[in-house]
Parts: structure tokens; sequence; C-alpha cells
């Protein structure tokens, strides 16, 4: 872990490589060695239908969801919050576009009394 869940606005694909923006997520979270390599899920989701503020179609937003094991102190929060958020906010900017972004993240602790994990990818990577 952490598994990160990043949603957008589908204008933000028109104008932004959202594949590079997941990688460079995804990149950043490694960075933090918070767990095996293998535990790391990075994901996207478009959202179709939305509105950002007064409609203006230059509005977008990108809001991440990180889940992580319970347990973490507030500074490793913390830092997993302005790593990724960095990180998106430099892929984006790296592309020419008129949209005006409103980014968000959380932070959410898994209880691990209501969690199953069987994680064969882990697995294979160790097995190599």
């Amino acid at each position: 872990m952490p598994h990160t869940t990043i949603e957008y606005t589908a204008n933000v694909a028109t104008h932004h490589d959202v594949d590079a923006l997941v990688g460079a997520i995804h990149d950043a979270a490694l960075s933090l060695e918070l767990a095996h390599i293998g535990g790391y899920r990075t994901r996207a989701a478009q959202r179709d239908l939305y509105r950002v503020a007064d409609g203006d179609p230059n509005f977008a937003f990108i809001a991440m969801t990180v889940r992580i094991g319970p347990g973490r102190p507030d500074d490793v929060k913390q830092e997993i919050i302005m790593t990724l958020l960095d990180a998106g906010e430099a892929q984006l900017a790296t592309e020419s576009s008129p949209l005006v972004v409103a980014w968000s993240l959380e932070v959410q602790e898994i209880d691990a009394n209501f969690r199953e994990n069987r994680n064969h990818v882990t697995t294979n990577i160790k097995e190599r």
C-alpha cells in the first residue's frame, strides 16, 4: 500500500496526458518507500458528468484518495499529501492547458479488521 485513486473531470483528459499523470503520482508514492513495491496501486477514473463552481468549461478537478494501513504518524500522512499533490501539479505544468484545476487529496486509513488482502503480485516479485 498505498492505494491511490485519482478522479478527474473529463476535460482533464482533453488537455492532459492522464497516463503520464498516473505515472507521476505512482512514482511519487513509490519514492515515499511506505511498503514493498508489490503493494502499491494507482488508478484513475474519469468523471464524465460533473460541474465545477459556476460551470465554466475551463474549470476542472482532480481529487485523489490515498488508502493506507493503520498506524502511520500524522507527519507521514502529511508527507503523502504534499508529495503526491506536488507531483501531480508538476506533471500537469509540463503541458499547456487552459484549465483551472481544483486539486484535493485525502488520506484514509484502512480498518485492518475489515480487510482481506491476497496479493499474488508481491509473492511473484519476491520469487523473482
